[in-house]
C-alpha cells in the first residue's frame, strides 16, 4: 500500500527541485547586480560626491532600497504570487543599469544614488528567492533548497566583478558607465528565467488566518534568528562596502579591489553547496554560531595589516562567516511559522535585517573617513557577541521547553 503522505512529499520536492534550478540561476544573475554596485559604488561615489565622506552613500542607498523593498515584496507575493514580485524586481534591476550608466555619463551623484536605490529594490526581491525555494518542500528538503539557491551566488561572484573588469574602460573617460549597461542586460535575462518559476497565486484561504505577527515574532527562536541575521548581514556589509575604498586609500589598485570583491562573493555563496547538509546534521544554531565567530575572525585579520593579501583574506573569511550565519538564520526563520504565515513572517524578518543594515551603512563612510580601516573592523566584535548570547539563550529556552514537555508526558506513546 502506498503511503499517501510520502507520495505527496516526493511530488512536492520534485516541484521544489525544478524551482531551485531556476531560482539558483536567477540568484547568479541577480547577484551580478549587487556585485557591480559593491565593486564600483564607493569608487564612483568618491568621484561624483561633493565630499569624500559621502563616497559610500550610493552603497547606503542600495541598502535603503533593500530595506524599503522587503515589506512590499511580501505584500505583492501574498496577494499576487511570488512570480509577479520577481518580475517587478528584475524590472527594477533593468532600470538600475540604465540609470546608473546615465548618471555616470552626466556626472550626477544624486541620480547615481537613485540608481543604487533601485538596485536595492531588486536585491530585496532576490532575498525572497531562498524562501521561495522552500515553498511546498518537505521539512527535510527545506534547508537544502535554501542552501542550493544561495549557491547560485557563486557564479555571481565570478560574473559580477569580471563584468566590471571587462567593461569598465569601454567608454573612456566614463569609468564603469558601460558596466551598468551590461548589468541592465543581465537583469533582463534573469527576468526571462524567473518567468518560468512555478509559484502560483496563493489560494484565497491563505490570504487570511494564521497567528498574529506579534505572537510569532515573540518566539525565542524567531528572536534569535532575526538578531543573528541583523548581526551577520550588516556587519558583513559594513566591512565589504568599506573595503574597496580602504584599499584605494592604501594605494592598492581597482583590479586589486575587484579581485577581493570577486572572491568575497564566491566565499559568500560557495559554502552553500554544503551548508544545508551541515544544518541538517548539526542544527542551525551551531552553524550560525560558527558563522558569527568567522566574521569576528575576519575582523581580526583586517586589524593585522593593510596589504592586498590582508584585505583579500579578510573578505574571504568574512564571506564564509556570512554564509554560515545568514543561511543558518534563514533556516531558523523557517522553523517559526506555518505555511500560510510565511510571506508576512519572512518579509518582516528581512525588513528587520535590512532596516538595521540601512541604518548602519550610512555610518560606514564616516567611520572609514574619520577613524580609518581599523575602526571599521573593531565595530564588528560587540554585535557578534550579542548574536552569540541571544543564540545561546534561545537554545536554552528550547531545551527547557522540551524537558518540561517530557516531564508532563513521560510516556513516549502519548
Amino acid at each position: 500500500m502506498i503511503d499517501v503522505t510520502a507520495a505527496d512529499e516526493i511530488s512536492d520536492d520534485a516541484r521544489a527541485r525544478s524551482n531551485v534550478v531556476r531560482l539558483a540561476a536567477a540568484q547568479a544573475l541577480t547577484g551580478a547586480n549587487s556585485a557591480v554596485i559593491f565593486a564600483t559604488g564607493s569608487i564612483v561615489g568618491a568621484t561624483l560626491a561633493p565630499d569624500i565622506s559621502l563616497a559610500t552613500v550610493p552603497l547606503s542607498m542600495y541598502v535603503v532600497g533593500l530595506a524599503a523593498g522587503t515589506l512590499p515584496t511580501g505584500a505583492i507575493s501574498r496577494a499576487y504570487g511570488r512570480r509577479v514580485a520577481f518580475i517587478i524586481g528584475t524590472g527594477c534591476g533593468v532600470l538600475t543599469g540604465l540609470l546608473g550608466s546615465f548618471a555616470i555619463l552626466h556626472a550626477s551623484f544624486v541620480l547615481f544614488c537613485c540608481a543604487t536605490f533601485l538596485g536595492g529594490l531588486y536585491g530585496a526581491v532576490s532575498q525572497s528567492y531562498r524562501f521561495a525555494a522552500a515553498d511546498g518542500a518537505s521539512a527535510g528538503y527545506r534547508p537544502k533548497a535554501v542552501s542550493w539557491v544561495m549557491a547560485g551566488g557563486v557564479f555571481a561572484g565570478v560574473l559580477g566583478p569580471q563584468l566590471v573588469q571587462w567593461t569598465m574602460d569601454i567608454w573612456p573617460p566614463y569609468l564603469f558607465a558601460f558596466s551598468f549597461m551590461v548589468q541592465a542586460a543581465v537583469a533582463l535575462i534573469a527576468m526571462a528565467i524567473l518567468a518560468g518559476v512555478d509559484a502560483p497565486k496563493p489560494a484565497p484561504s491563505d490570504l487570511h488566518g494564521g497567528r498574529p505577527l506579534l505572537e510569532i515574532v515573540r518566539q525565542p527562536r524567531f528572536i534569535a534568528a532575526a538578531i543573528c541575521g541583523i548581526v551577520s548581514y550588516p556587519m558583513m556589509n559594513l566591512v565589504m562596502t568599506s573595503a574597496p575604498l580602504a584599499m584605494k586609500l592604501c594605494g592598492l589598485s581597482v583590479s586589486d579591489s575587484n579581485f577581493g570583491i570577486q572572491w568575497h562573493i564566491v566565499a559568500m555563496y560557495g559554502p552553500s553547496f554544503f551548508t544545508g547538509a551541515l544544518i541538517a546534521r548539526f542544527g542551525a544554531p551551531k552553524v550560525v554560531a560558527t558563522g558569527l565567530l568567522l566574521e569576528a575572525g575576519a575582523a581580526v585579520i583586517g586589524l593585522s595589516g593593510v596589504t592586498a593579501m590582508h584585505f583579500w583574506a579578510t573578505l574571504i573569511v568574512l564571506g564564509v562567516g556570512w554564509n554560515f550565519s545568514f543561511v543558518g538564520a534563514s533556516a531558523l526563520v523557517l522553523e517559526t511559522h506555518r505555511p500560510r504565515e510565511r510571506n508576512k513572517v519572512q518579509a518582516f524578518n528581512d525588513f528587520l535585517v535590512f532596516g538595521m543594515m540601512a541604518l548602519g551603512s550610512f555610518s560606514s563612510g564616516q567611520l572609514l573617513a574619520n577613524y580609518g580601516w581599523s575602526a571599521v573592523n573593531m565595530v564588528v566584535f560587540p554585535p557578534v557577541l550579542l548574536g552569540l548570547t541571544v543564540l545561546m539563550f534561545a537554545s536554552f529556552a528550547r531545551r527547557r521547553a522540551r524537558s518540561q514537555l517530557v516531564s508532563e508526558f513521560p510516556d513516549p506513546s502519548i
